[in-house]
């Protein structure tokens, strides 16, 4: 058994960001509220306490940074959409529910991330980019799977746009973070995004 106050020590050393993290944290912040163009990576360093140069140990450049912060959201997404859909079992009701709440805490949570991903996606190479949408159709693949299980009358089309509405919905944290208590913010988009999710198919 280790002494308390080392076992305290390292708890605290495992819980703490990564320089690397701490980095794109920063970057992501920054990204957000001026634009990837507009943030230079003295600004990054800065804003983590090294100075600029020291940044180039952990990244090549700043399109390298943002290119692992776009692939990281992507990554994340399918790999936690995908486990959370195993994790439901068979029932799509409940499969749905899951992926709601998977992404409704990632939205609430991530607002800057979502930012920075609708505005600067276009500033990656194309390989970066071809990259990060092929993951993320393959992260919609997973929605649809869903949806169409709970509307055998739709197409794969069908379900594909209700996926992509439901992203938009639950996405629009940037305009709303702040506005209300996570909870409550939470809660609310989680019970829109399952209104418009179980919404019956509109008639021809």
């Amino acid at each position: 058994m280790g002494d308390a106050g080392t076992d305290t020590a390292l708890a605290v050393d495992a819980a703490r960001p990564s320089r690397r993290e701490q980095i794109l944290r920063a970057a992501a912040r920054l990204f957000a509220e001026r634009g990837a163009r507009a943030v230079g990576v003295d600004d990054v360093g800065a804003a983590v306490g090294v100075t600029g140069p020291a940044i180039y140990r952990h990244f090549a450049s700043k399109d390298a940074m943002l290119a692992e912060m776009l692939l990281r959201i992507s990554e994340r997404l399918l790999a936690g959409g995908a486990e959370r859909v195993a994790a439901a079992g068979a029932d799509p009701a409940e499969q749905l529910r899951s992926l709601i709440a998977f992404q409704v805490d990632f939205a609430v949570d991530n607002p800057a991330l979502i930012t920075v991903h609708d505005r600067d996606l276009g500033s990656l190479t194309p390989d970066d980019s071809a990259r990060v949408r092929r993951l993320q159709r393959r992260y919609v693949e997973v929605w649809v799977a869903v949806l169409a299980r709970l509307h055998p009358g739709e197409d794969a089309a069908a379900c594909r746009a209700r996926a992509h509405a439901l992203f938009g919905l639950v996405n629009s944290t940037p305009h709303t973070a702040g506005r209300l208590p996570r909870e409550a913010l939470g809660a609310l988009l989680t019970a829109m995004a399952e209104s418009a999710a179980t919404a019956p198919s509109p008639r021809p």
